[in-house]
């Protein structure tokens, strides 16, 4: 990823260079497609046929049901919709989440085609017991490059509001992050039935097909910046089987408070929550016992031992767990 490029700020700044709804936000070599014609090489209109991509959020689980017994779900999923569907490895989660991160990319149909089958799978996984699917509200999390933010949201606010009118989907763009370093992506949640998130997918990728810098960045790897990856050295392609390349100065230690009631938060059903921290930091994480508190206060110790980084990356996931609490749908 060109790092300069995606550095222009968070898209509140941008609305002043934004002068109409439609979409100036295009750098000035590709005109937006409704307003040119599509260049002669192609008889249909442009952006919609040039390969584009999708990025987005789920669970280590539901990443396994998408690749299914031996790759069969993502090869048939992939041969279906024409699209191409990439995971980040199995430690390769986005910034302050322990969530894995698949990359659709083809044309707009193509990807719109396979996030029917990938979204409508999860659906079934999710509520198996339940008959009225096509009910049911749920939540995608879109990963969104800084620089398209402005694009989506419009002058005043006014492109984002038009969407969530068309679709019925809730859409929200998270603020910038600023605990990563370098993180210069933000996440866009989409809530709704399957329909209206398919719905509100499209509005949004065909906005983001016409920006240049989006394309772009469709070869950037997964990996992100330190401090949260303390696990994947090495390209994408290669074995995870890196974890312990770096033996010095494992053996720093910190102790941080966590209010008593956030403690299950952190920890997770049976561990998980702690075990997927734990992994991704590739620190160790100990919490003391009931009732043994940091003193004069009720927070619980939880220590926090591995290299610096692997320290910073456990504590901010940790700090974001307990910071979620408050405002999180229970997924």
């Amino acid at each position: 990823m060109k790092e300069e490029e995606n550095k222009e700020g968070g898209g509140e700044g941008e609305r002043g260079e934004m002068e109409s709804t439609e979409s100036s936000y295009v750098s000035s070599p590709e005109a937006p497609r409704k307003r040119s014609p599509p260049p002669p090489k192609s008889p249909t209109s442009d952006s919609m046929e040039k390969p584009t991509y999708l990025k987005f959020l789920v669970s280590n689980a539901a990443a396994g049901s998408v690749i299914g017994k031996g790759g069969a779900t993502i090869t048939d999923f992939q041969s279906q919709s024409g699209a191409r569907i990439l995971l980040s490895r199995n430690h390769e989660f986005f910034p302050g989440t322990t969530d894995r991160i698949i990359m659709v990319s083809g044309t707009i149909n193509e990807i719109i085609k396979a996030m029917d089958l990938i979204l409508a799978k999860l659906l079934s996984e999710l509520h198996t017991e339940e008959s009225d699917d096509a009910e049911l509200r749920t939540k995608v999390r879109l990963i969104v490059p800084n620089s398209s933010c402005g694009g989506i949201i419009g002058k005043g606010g006014s492109t984002i509001k038009s969407f969530i009118e068309d679709s019925q989907a809730g859409i929200k763009i998270s603020p910038q992050d600023n605990n990563y370093f370098g993180l210069n992506d933000r996440l866009v949640t989409l809530t709704g039935t399957l329909e209206e998130q398919l719905r509100a997918i499209d509005l949004i990728i065909s906005k983001l097909a016409e920006d240049p810098h989006y394309v772009q960045s469709m070869n950037a790897p997964f990996s992100y910046p330190a401090p949260y990856n303390a696990m994947s050295y090495g390209p994408n392609g290669a074995g995870g089987k890196f974890q312990n390349t770096k033996q010095e100065d494992r053996n720093n230690s910190v102790t941080i408070g966590v209010a008593d009631g956030h403690i299950g938060l952190v920890v997770g059903r049976g561990g998980r929550n702690i075990m997927e921290i734990s992994q991704a930091s590739g620190a160790r994480i100990k919490i003391s016992d009931r009732g043994d508190f940091m003193s004069g206060t009720t927070d619980r110790k939880v220590t926090i031992t591995g290299s610096q980084r692997a320290i910073r990356a456990a504590e901010s996931m940790i700090m974001q767990k307990v910071a979620y609490a408050s405002e999180r749908v229970m997924d």
